[in-house]
C-alpha cells in the first residue's frame, strides 16, 4: 500500500487548494486532503455562540475523525499544512508524533509561540485587533485578505468572490482565537523529533517571516527554507513550492 499524505489548507480556503500537489504525488502516495472546520464541505464548529471558545484541539478532533475513516488504525502518514492548516498540523504532530512520518509546513501561523514583545507577535496581534474591531464583515474581510495578499486584493476580486470570502470571516475570527490561545511555547517543541520543513515566502509579512526561523530553531529535526512568493505561495506559486514539498517527503 502506498504511504499516506494528509494535507491541511489555510484559512478561507479548502482542500481543493492541494489539487495540483495531490496530482503530482498520486503515483507514489495516497493523498488525503481534508477540509478544516467551517471550510469546504466541513461543518462550522458545533456549539459556536457568544460564549464559545475555539481551540486547535477542536480542529484536531475533526481531523482525527476524518483520518479514522481514511486510514487504518495507527497507520503512519506524512503531514503537510499551510498557514492555519500548518499550525493545526503542528498541534497534531505534538499529540501523535509516533504516527507522523514527516511534517512540511508553509508559514504555519503558530503565533502563540512568540513572546509578547516579538515584532512578529506585535504585528499580527495588531492586525487581528483591527479585524475584530472592524465595523462590518466586509471591512474585516478586506483587512484579512489585503494583509495576506497585497493592498487592494479584496476590492479587485469579483463581487461573487467577495461574497464568498465575507461568508467565511466568522470562521477566520475563530481561527485566530484558536491559534493565539494555544497554551504552548517554543520549549514545548523540544521533544518533537519529527523530520520537519518550515517554509516562508520571500515576500511575506514580518509576522510569518519572523516566526519561521524561530520555529525551525526550536524543533530538533527541522530546516527552514525561503520560497518564492508570499504567504499564499502554495496557491499562487504552487509550480515552485509543490516540487519542494514532494522532494522533502521523498527524502
Amino acid at each position: 500500500m502506498k504511504p499516506a499524505i494528509v494535507l491541511l489548507h489555510s484559512s478561507m480556503s479548502s482542500k481543493a487548494q492541494w489539487a495540483a500537489l495531490s496530482a503530482q504525488l498520486a503515483d507514489s502516495y495516497r493523498c488525503i486532503p481534508l477540509d478544516l472546520l467551517g471550510y469546504g464541505a466541513a461543518p462550522f464548529p458545533a456549539g459556536a455562540g457568544p460564549d464559545y471558545v475555539h481551540t486547535l484541539a477542536h480542529e484536531a478532533a475533526a481531523v482525527n475523525a476524518a483520518l479514522a475513516a481514511a486510514l487504518a488504525p495507527d497507520e503512519p502518514f506524512h503531514l503537510v499544512g499551510h498557514s492555519y492548516g500548518g499550525v493545526t498540523a503542528l498541534h497534531l504532530a505534538r499529540h501523535m508524533p509516533e504516527r507522523v512520518l514527516s511534517l512540511a509546513l508553509h508559514e504555519p501561523v503558530a503565533f502563540h509561540l512568540l513572546a509578547a514583545g516579538d515584532p512578529s507577535k506585535v504585528e499580527i496581534t495588531g492586525v487581528v485587533g483591527t479585524i475584530l474591531g472592524a465595523p462590518s464583515d466586509r471591512d474585516a474581510t478586506r483587512i484579512f485578505i489585503d494583509y495576506w495578499n497585497r493592498p487592494g486584493s479584496f476590492d479587485a476580486a469579483p463581487p461573487a468572490a467577495q461574497d464568498k470570502m465575507i461568508a467565511m470571516i466568522a470562521k477566520v475570527k475563530l481561527d485566530f482565537q484558536a491559534l493565539l490561545g494555544e497554551p504552548v511555547g517554543f520549549a514545548d517543541l523540544a521533544d518533537l523529533q519529527v523530520r520537519t520543513l518550515v517554509m516562508a515566502g520571500q515576500h511575506s509579512p514580518i509576522s510569518t517571516r519572523g516566526l519561521a526561523p524561530q520555529l525551525a530553531a526550536a524543533l530538533p529535526n527541522a530546516t527552514v527554507l525561503e520560497t518564492r512568493g508570499a504567504h499564499m505561495g502554495p496557491i499562487t506559486h504552487g509550480d515552485a513550492i509543490n516540487p519542494v514539498i514532494a522532494a522533502f517527503i521523498a527524502a
